[in-house]
């Protein structure tokens, strides 16, 4: 079991046996007896503080090496940076405006977070997070629209109802692996991606597509992976709709940060994990947030995003 499933659910067994009855009236019981003896109440960094209260100490320290997990090292982009995403007009006028903003995390278990230890550490909700620290005073939600096992046919038949149904400002529409890993035609992909972003555009919505990402499953399918990544960043160039290159983001981990495939993605050899999704989700919300900048600045063409050396 990986460090980061063994402290989650430490954190997770710690806090559930401080919320129990059984537990809490222990915890009362004791401080009730050193109240009967004439014991003064110890101080809250005393050595004599009550069961509960050592027990969420021990939570505390937990859930800050959990974070310290999440720095273990930088969360930088590929050298020389990516390509821009565009403008996100839609999403970033909101946001420079601070009015409300609702994104939807369309896509399957990358976005529903299969390999996280716990919901908050997937990719939707860690974004979320972030642009509201970025933005306190707008209203921000991110709705989480992943399904495990999807690609564009599945993904194609729930558009409406589970997407643009919702108004949302922007959609990141997360794709290709399984359509890598079923050997799905790519044309007939391409063609549903294509008709997907159109509907989506025509609702007023901007639009991120997000590529395969790099892992031992999809390296071991170089072929259909490269023809996936070509065709997506194609569609996207002729839509004019933002790509954010998550395989070449996870292949300068590997390859260029010297990082075992462990470091990043879970024994399943395709899905990330915390760390994964928590750079992921924060180069991702560094884009968005550059866009708004932008439009702030009315210069509306977003640089080049640099290699960026700042921890999580």
């Amino acid at each position: 079991m990986s460090f980061e499933a063994t402290l989650s659910r430490v954190l997770v067994a710690a806090a559930l046996a401080v919320t129990t009855p059984a537990f809490t009236s222990m915890a009362h019981a004791e401080d009730s007896q050193a109240g009967a003896q004439g014991q003064s109440q110890a101080p809250s960094d005393g050595p004599q503080r009550g069961v509960a209260g050592k027990a969420i100490d021990r939570v505390k320290e937990a859930a800050k090496t959990a974070t310290d997990i999440l720095s273990r090292v930088p969360c930088r982009t590929p050298k020389g940076g990516t390509k821009a995403m565009g403008t996100l007009p839609h999403v970033a006028s909101k946001l420079a405006a601070r009015q409300p903003v609702v994104i939807v995390a369309f896509g399957s278990s990358s976005t529903q977070g299969h390999g996280s230890t716990s919901p908050e550490f997937n990719y939707p909700n860690r974004l979320a997070a972030q642009l509201r620290r970025a933005y306190p005073g707008a209203d921000i939600t991110v709705l989480n629209r992943g399904k495990g096992g999807e690609d564009a046919p599945e993904m194609m038949a729930r558009l409406q109802a589970e997407v643009i149904n919702s108004k949302p400002d922007l959609v990141i529409w997360q794709l290709g692996t399984n359509a890598v890993l079923r050997n799905l035609d790519p044309a007939e992909t391409g063609k549903m991606i294509e008709d997907g972003v159109g509907r989506i555009q025509a609702a007023s919505s901007d639009v991120v597509l997000v590529d395969p990402q790099y892992s031992p499953a999809t390296v071991e399918k170089p072929e259909g992976t490269s023809k996936m990544l070509a065709l997506m960043h194609k569609v996207a160039a002729l839509h004019k709709v933002g790509i954010f290159p998550r395989f070449e983001v996870m292949k300068e981990w590997h390859e260029g940060q010297q990082m075992a495939f462990s470091s990043f993605v879970i024994a399943d050899g395709l899905h990330m994990n915390d760390w994964g999704y928590a750079c992921f989700a924060q180069l991702l919300g560094d884009n968005i947030i550059k866009s708004v900048g932008a439009i702030k600045m009315g210069t509306n063409e977003p640089a080049v995003q640099q290699a960026q050396q700042r921890p999580l």
